[in-house]
């Protein structure tokens, strides 16, 4: 899930650049896209990821 949100804050962050929208400091291209890369790490560490399984139990 975490994995998704970034790929969709990506894509604005690449709106937000290729169209050249002027926006405050806090929604930048390069903010959002930190964002971005902070859920993916996230998403790659195992957080967020869903249920976990127990061990031991079928």
């Amino acid at each position: 899930m975490l994995g998704m949100a970034a790929a969709v804050l990506f894509f604005i962050a690449f709106l937000i650049n290729a169209a050249d929208i002027t926006t405050n400091d806090v929604f930048s291209s390069g903010n959002v896209m930190l964002l971005g890369l902070t859920l993916l790490a996230l998403h790659i560490a195992g957080i967020g990821s869903g249920w976990a399984r127990r061990p031991g139990r079928r």
